[in-house]
């Protein structure tokens, strides 16, 4: 039977920063806009880790149940690991989107009425990752996925909420942000293409195969820098405060580079997750300068 601290790990805390991160850049912009509203801030905030809470248990009831975990390098799965019933796994999961929706349809009540559809999209998106009987996650569109609402949907709609409008600000902020996320998951499927592909699990990694991979993955880095440099042109030089975060995303990309795999790349995975935060913290400064 799962323990408390089992449940706390196979929620995946690690994964947090990839949903604190565009909060932070998002309201960052929504004040480089004179319009920050902290309340709603704080509910984006609460959105976001339910979503990514929620997605995590998610993925661990669907790839336990389908039998894609079993030999399994990284993290703690539940359901794969047989320390949690598939029903309750589910259950959590869902009860994380139920949160999440209710801090949402508050937004969307006090913002526009519109929102709502974002958000029934973006709670499809989560389950579909790896749910139902055509997984999308499988066919290699997860990272699209998480670039959208990990990235662009997460930071913009985190300002149009405060500020009601979209910024040059959030756009590149998103773009960075979601560059940063994606590249966090390349790193996790990167790591797993073995295992992967010996489940039928068609992750974009396994498409495009190891080397291919871990270019995408540097040019991923890369991109998040490029639309810091693009936003401290059109939007304030302070934004290249994100900077501060290179050393971490050097560190994170030594080891891809040098062909590291399996337990070598949770590191990566780490460093990368430090990387994103780091870097909204950076940027989220910048933008409040």
């Amino acid at each position: 039977m799962a323990t408390i601290a089992h449940w706390v790990e196979g929620a995946r805390p690690r994964t947090l920063p990839a949903a604190v991160a565009p909060v932070l850049v998002g309201s960052g912009a929504a004040a480089f806009a004179d319009r920050f509203v902290w309340w709603k801030a704080l509910l984006a905030l609460l959105v976001a880790l339910s979503l990514q809470v929620g997605v995590n248990f998610a993925n661990d009831y669907s790839d336990g149940i389908r039998g894609t975990d079993a030999e399994r390098v990284g993290p703690l799965r539940l359901v794969g690991s047989r320390l949690a019933s598939p029903g309750a796994v589910k259950a959590a999961a869902f009860g994380c989107f139920g949160v999440g929706a209710a801090c949402g349809l508050v937004l969307a009540v006090t913002t526009t009425w519109w929102l709502v559809l974002v958000g029934t999209v973006a709670l499809a998106a989560a389950w579909f990752y790896t749910g139902g009987s055509r997984p999308y996650g499988y066919r290699g569109l997860g990272e699209v996925s998480v670039f959208v609402f990990f990235g662009l949907v997460a930071v913009v709609g985190t300002t149009f909420v405060q500020a009601h409008v979209v910024t040059a600000a959030s756009l590149l902020g998103g773009v960075g942000i979601g560059a940063l996320a994606c590249a966090i998951l390349v790193a996790n499927n990167l790591r797993d293409i073995p295992t992967d592909r010996e489940a039928g699990k068609r992750t974009l990694a396994v498409l495009l195969g190891d080397a291919r991979s871990r270019r995408l993955y540097a040019v991923l880095v890369l991109a998040a820098y490029v639309a810091v440099g693009v936003a401290a042109l059109v939007a304030t030089p302070w934004a290249l405060l994100a900077v501060v975060s290179a050393p971490l995303a050097l560190r994170a990309l030594r080891p891809v580079r040098e062909g590291a795999t399996g337990v070598r790349l949770v590191g990566v995975l780490r460093d990368t997750g430090l990387t994103e935060l780091a870097y909204a913290v950076g940027l989220t400064a910048g933008l409040l300068l």
